[in-house]
């Protein structure tokens, strides 16, 4: 890879960050599908497991992705949003695609967006969105891979999403909770309706347990579609997980056959039970739930899972990990992880978050866990205020800190954590904030030990 690689590929995001944000949202997948019909369809050349949900949906993915890659498939795997570089949002065979490759895959697509922008400005629409163009972007990068099999993360919602213009072989629900409530409905049966759109004509749908509310749509969407449709507990299940070194030891009835004692080096109870969606789902597309996974193919997709930016270590003496929590159910399943597999006293937690999240909600979550709170702010311009984080961790009877950025937010908390035994920290509240940590950790060496 040249430098000119690398310039061509930041001039690509550079395009795409000149179109409206992520945050911007029509349910129009109509446009998207415009633009992938003058492509000839590049979505429609390999199978796809789409996979939708609250929390969960990207350590799902990526363990469903390195399961199929195992069995010897050539894989794709679209994520969202990314941590260090937006090459990882779109990754082949486990790796980030090429430089090279993303900004040939723009130049296929550049002609026809000036087309689909041209129409869209003669009918008084507004032209297209950054997650629009990146959706096809990635659809065609993968479709001159070229690979066998997309797993696919919903960017928001379900049915006009335009990650739904792939057609899923599988459909994948994580839980489904209360987010982005100002697009996707104030209840969970109205968020459940919109996600249910990912069901496709005969698909196989699988399911992590549900509020009867989701479960209810989700059956009925199945239903409505010829697809079939299983749900963990009851048509497969997490059978017993306990702590490892590096992670956790997990035994899996799954849809086909019973998996015991496997190893999955991630820390957090709540990743055995996305290991479990992830084994279902790909005994669906295998097989249609009919086929074992095979031992050793098993134990090499678990073994290389890898979720970057969840209960992740970047620190040590004093321990340090980065998580994105970014809403109270994720912030729940992080004090639950940090209770059940880690041995500290104290935890400070650095905080910062996006104005458009459930503050109130993830301070409420973190407090129990939080000995101290660093208040901070992602760098965005979506930002929170770290002043009115502090007074709602205030409200809490927590102490707390605030902090200018993430630089002084993370030396002030390490030093903190440094200052007595069994202390340790946690930086969570958004997935731009996690990434900015771990690079921050990296440059800093933060592995090497505390030098403050």
């Amino acid at each position: 890879m040249t430098d000119r690689d690398v310039t061509r590929a930041d001039a690509v995001y550079a395009a795409l960050l000149e179109r409206q944000g992520e945050r911007w949202v029509q349910p129009r997948v109509e446009r998207t599908r415009r633009l992938l019909e003058l492509l000839d369809d590049p979505q429609k050349t390999y199978r796809v497991i789409h996979v939708t949900g609250t929390n969960g949906k990207t350590s799902t993915s990526r363990m469903i992705e390195s399961l199929v890659r195992a069995h010897g498939l050539r894989t794709g795997l679209f994520t969202s949003p990314h941590l260090t570089r937006f090459t990882e949002r779109i990754m082949i065979d486990g790796e980030p695609v090429s430089d090279t490759a993303v900004a040939d895959a723009w130049d296929e697509v550049q002609p026809f967006v000036e087309l689909v922008d041209a129409e869209l400005a003669a009918s008084g629409d507004a032209a297209l969105t950054f997650f629009e163009l990146l959706t096809v972007l990635a659809f065609v990068a993968f479709a001159d891979a070229p690979i066998d099999v997309l797993v696919l993360e919903v960017g928001m919602g379900g049915s006009w999403d335009s990650t739904n213009t792939a057609d899923g072989d599988v459909a994948v629900f994580t839980p489904i909770d209360i987010d982005h409530a100002d697009r996707l409905g104030e209840t969970i049966a109205e968020i459940a309706a919109v996600k249910s759109g990912i069901i496709k004509d005969g698909a196989s749908v699988v399911s992590a347990q549900q509020d009867t509310a989701a479960e209810d749509i989700l059956r009925a969407a199945a239903q409505a579609h010829g697809a079939s449709i299983a749900f963990e507990g009851t048509d497969f299940a997490l059978v017993e997980q306990r702590l490892a070194v590096g992670g956790q030891q997990i035994s899996v009835r799954g849809l086909a056959g019973t998996y015991e004692d496997e190893y999955l080096p991630l820390y957090g109870g709540h990743q055995g039970f996305n290991a479990a969606l992830a084994i279902a789902a790909v005994e669906a597309l295998i097989g249609g739930g009919a086929q074992v996974i095979a031992g050793d193919v098993l134990a090499e997709g678990l073994g290389q899972a890898t979720a970057p930016g969840r209960l992740q270590l970047v620190g040590v003496a004093p321990t340090v990990l980065v998580d994105a929590a970014h809403n109270p159910h994720g912030a729940r399943a992080l004090v639950t992880a940090l209770r059940e597999s880690f041995d500290f006293d104290e935890w400070g937690v650095v905080l910062g978050v996006f104005a458009d999240k459930d503050a109130v909600g993830i301070v409420e979550q973190l407090a129990p866990a939080a000995a101290h709170v660093f208040a901070t702010a992602p760098d965005s311009d979506r930002a929170e205020e770290a002043d009115r984080l502090a007074d709602i961790a205030e409200s809490l009877g927590v102490a707390v800190t605030v902090h200018d950025d993430l630089a002084q937010a993370s030396e002030a908390a390490r030093a903190w954590a440094a200052s007595a035994d069994r202390r340790a920290v946690v930086i969570a509240g958004s997935v731009v904030l996690a990434g900015q940590a771990i690079a921050l950790a990296e440059a800093e060496d933060w592995k090497s030990g505390w030098e403050g």
